[in-house]
């Protein structure tokens, strides 16, 4: 009999990467099949939007993470299935550096694989020790990139052989018809808050205002939650100010909405370069990345961790951080030289990093866990 599988994370409706992430793995390892769950992360301040994939798991118990001692019950669901598989970022659970998440990872008899999203390179010390106590605890942890588990394993005390990478996977969106556009297309795409990097782009934009047709540039994506809640909308507003300053505004546009698959999809497809001009330095993940490159569409990235790992083979170029100019100069290499945006674009690894691939991998390592917990005796026919 099949595995089930129980997931822990936030999940649509909630506006998220890692509820997007976490919908997409549990739809593709689940296969459809019933007797699979979610164990939903919620903040009191979530406001969703997103609607779930009728294949995903459904919603078996929500930790409501604004109230204390969450974890006993969300333990108790996740228990319920044959392994359990666990989200984790910064900020999602209770407690000071997100505490509340190792009570539960001791109270799981199941088989656990916790999958990292941010690893830091220079960490607090209760942000170093939650997440050495949270390997300790698993029986597996996944890292997204090699960039992670280096980062993880000369970083940290943990067990190297406890790491396993596998890539953030990539839905497939060469059927999707592209949107018209009739001058090259620029795009950021993503949930919009300052270290986005988008003044970065708005600037190179106003650099490339001698091309003939000049390039358009669409910011698509709601404002985080969080930012929207602690400052309102004063980072989108500050970029629309820069934009007018700039003599750029005519050739931006906003699209303040949460996209589904199928608008993103034509959305990507519109696209002559992806612009990622993000301010960090520590992204070991970029689902935005991986899904722009596993579209074929060339990318310019600054030179975060994910981008460099990604990009160095060739499907993309990268810039310095806060450069403008060499953003610009990127971005007119690509739409003067189709021939350069074609030998820029692709995804390396091809179909292994689609999300069936992606869900074969955590698949095989759940077995492998599962066979690691079976007696010999009863491995052996009688």
């Amino acid at each position: 009999m099949p595995a089930t599988y129980g997931f822990l994370s936030t999940y649509p409706p909630t506006r998220c990467g890692l509820a997007t992430f976490n919908a997409a793995l549990a739809t593709h390892l689940s296969g459809g099949t019933t007797g699979h769950g979610v164990v939903r992360l919620l903040a009191g301040d979530d406001q969703g939007g997103l609607a779930v994939d009728q294949a995903a798991p459904r919603v078996v118990h929500t930790w409501a993470t604004d109230r204390p001692g969450g974890w006993v019950a969300a333990a108790n669901a996740l228990n319920r299935f044959d392994v359990a598989i666990v989200q984790h970022e910064y900020g999602i659970y209770p407690g000071d550096a997100g505490t509340e998440v190792l009570p539960l990872l001791r109270a799981l008899r199941n088989p656990k694989i916790v999958v990292l999203h941010t690893v830091l390179s220079t960490p607090d010390p209760l942000q170093r020790s939650v997440l050495e106590r949270i390997v300790a605890a698993a029986d597996a942890v996944v890292t997204m990139t090699d960039t992670a588990r280096q980062r993880l394993t000369s970083g940290y005390q943990v067990e190297p052989r406890k790491v396993t990478v596998i890539p953030h996977g990539a839905a497939s969106h060469t059927d999707a018809p592209p949107d018209r556009h009739d001058r090259p297309h620029m795009l950021t795409w993503g949930l919009l808050g300052p270290g986005k990097g988008i003044e970065w782009a708005l600037r190179a934009l106003a650099l490339l205002g001698d091309m003939d047709p000049r390039p358009t540039y669409t910011v698509a994506g709601r404002t985080h939650p969080k930012v929207l809640e602690q400052h309102g909308d004063v980072y989108r507003d500050s970029l629309k100010t820069l934009a007018r300053d700039l003599g750029v505004a005519d050739s931006v546009r906003w699209e303040d909405v949460y996209l589904d698959e199928a608008a993103l999809s034509r959305l990507i497809r519109s696209a002559d370069a992806v612009v990622l001009p993000y301010d960090s330095t520590e992204q070991v993940t970029s689902g935005v990345l991986i899904e722009a490159v596993g579209a074929g569409v060339p990318v310019v990235a600054t030179e975060f961790p994910h981008a460099v790992e990604l990009l160095a083979d060739g499907p993309g170029l990268l810039v310095p951080h806060q450069d403008p100019e060499a953003m610009a100069a990127a971005v007119r290499h690509l739409l003067s030289d189709p021939g350069s945006a074609r030998r820029t674009s692709g995804l390396t690894g091809g179909p292994t990093l689609r999300w069936p691939a992606v869900a074969a991998r955590y698949q095989a390592l759940a077995t492998r866990l599962l066979a690691d917990r079976t007696p010999v005796a009863a491995r052996v026919p009688a």
